[in-house]
């Protein structure tokens, strides 16, 4: 068996990979909430999880897993209720607009957290404020987006200085449940030269952006390719799998995000079906498909092995 990054590389590349890769994660809420159950299913299942990661039980979390508020470089205020979930921002360092002309990027560098370019525009600025500059398009807002995006670029360039890997993840939301709050126009318009700048920096390494993005992005896939994306982590049920069809197949390689919002509440059968169904219209033997798992606290233990199950079966499909 290869490793998942190496058959990564052959689905963005189109190069006949021999296995489908899959990535399978489980939120440190659920490791918590089943403790030695949970482990006991993982252990079963050795091309997912290393079994030397799970012998003595340690759950290691990032910072904004854990209870309680913290402050990150930029000023933003995390707040977390539930140990072991991701906390959210609930304190914006410029909420008004003339802020913007005074903000300075960290002097500290913190990496490319999860919401690095698009989301930390709202952290900043706040969810209702942001979408104002957005719709006014104010000069403002250009000024801000420069900010990030050249404190941003740093944190990329010293990643791909410090990383031997041929693949930088990068994770930034931009959709919602439909469409993009935005929307397409002022994505193209603002957003994506952003990106560009960032993942240009990648390529001149000579390395691959491996991008994960939430919501119903179906219209700016494109897009993200030409912004130098080389394959994208997007979400099953909020894309739906007849316009990742047509959108995607041969044409765009995705990580599939499975359908976290079946987990919960569909049997065992269900959780077969939809990995089998999934593969089955998407997959192409020269490659453009792997397949993201998270499981959370919510989902039943059951269904978990169900899923990881029908992963480890449907990870060797051929057609």
């Amino acid at each position: 068996m290869q490793d998942t990054q190496s058959l990564i590389l052959k689905v963005l590349k189109y190069e006949h990979p021999e296995e489908i890769p899959v990535f399978a994660g489980i939120l440190p809420a659920a490791r918590k909430l089943h403790g030695k159950a949970m482990t006991d299913i993982l252990r079963k299942y050795p091309a997912f999880f290393d079994p030397k990661n799970l012998e003595d039980g340690t759950i290691h979390m990032p910072i904004s897993y854990y209870a309680g508020e913290h402050i990150d470089p930029w000023g933003c205020v995390w707040s977390n209720l539930q140990e072991g979930m991701e906390s959210y921002v609930t304190g914006h360092p410029i909420p008004r607009r003339e802020d913007i002309l005074t903000l300075k990027a960290p002097e500290k560098d913190m990496g490319l957290p999860h919401g690095f370019m698009y989301l930390r525009l709202l952290d900043l600025r706040g969810f209702e404020e942001a979408m104002m500059d957005f719709a006014e398009e104010c000069e403002e807002l250009d000024q801000l987006i420069e900010t990030v995006c050249v404190y941003n670029v740093r944190q990329t360039e010293i990643l791909c200085e410090s990383n031997a890997s041929p693949l930088c993840f990068f994770g930034d939301d931009l959709g919602m449940q439909q469409g993009l709050a935005i929307g397409a126009q002022k994505w193209r318009k603002y957003m994506k030269p952003a990106f560009k700048r960032i993942y240009d920096v990648v390529h001149a390494a000579g390395k691959h952006v491996y991008m994960h993005t939430d919501g119903d992005i179906i219209e700016i896939m494109p897009d993200l390719m030409e912004a130098g994306v080389d394959i994208i982590n997007p979400q099953f049920r909020a894309n739906g799998i007849e316009r990742l069809q047509k959108t995607c197949k041969g044409k765009i390689p995705i990580m599939l995000d499975l359908d976290r919002q079946l987990f919960p509440f569909g049997t065992q059968k269900d959780m077969r079906d939809h990995v089998r169904e999934t593969v089955e219209k998407l997959y192409l033997p020269e490659g453009g498909l792997g397949l993201n798992l998270e499981i959370g606290m919510e989902v039943p233990l059951e269904n978990v092995d169900a899923l990881l199950g029908a992963l480890d079966e449907m990870r060797m499909y051929k057609r």
